[in-house]
C-alpha cells in the first residue's frame, strides 16, 4: 500500500498539488506574521510552480514583511510578468518601484 501511495505521489500533478498546499500554509503564516515560515513555504511553492503569479505576489509580500524590499520588488515583477492582469501584484510593484527607484 505504501509503495502505491508513493507512486501516486510522484505523478506530474503532484508538484502543483504540493505548491498549492505550500502556498496556502505560507499565506496563513504571512497573515499571522510568521515571516520565516511564510518565506520558506512560499519559496518552495514558487520552485514547484514557477509559472504561478499569485505565489510570486505572496512571496513578495512575505519578503516585504521581512524587510527584504529588493527581493519583494523582484517577486512582484515576476508576478506581473506571469500575469499582467493581477492588480494586486501591479500595485505592489508600483509602490516598491517608487520607493526604491531604478
Amino acid at each position: 500500500m505504501l509503495s502505491l501511495l508513493l507512486a501516486v505521489g510522484a505523478g506530474p500533478g503532484c508538484a502543483k498539488w504540493q505548491a498549492t498546499r505550500l502556498y496556502q500554509s505560507g499565506t496563513e503564516a504571512l497573515e499571522i506574521e510568521q515571516t520565516a515560515t511564510a518565506i520558506a513555504d512560499l519559496e518552495r511553492a514558487a520552485e514547484l510552480w514557477p509559472e504561478s503569479g499569485e505565489i510570486q505576489n505572496h512571496l513578495g509580500l512575505a519578503y516585504l514583511q521581512a524587510g527584504r524590499r529588493r527581493d519583494a520588488r523582484d517577486a512582484f515583477a515576476r508576478a506581473v510578468a506571469l500575469n499582467c492582469s493581477n492588480p494586486s501584484a501591479q500595485h505592489n510593484l508600483t509602490l516598491l518601484q517608487a520607493e526604491l527607484g531604478p
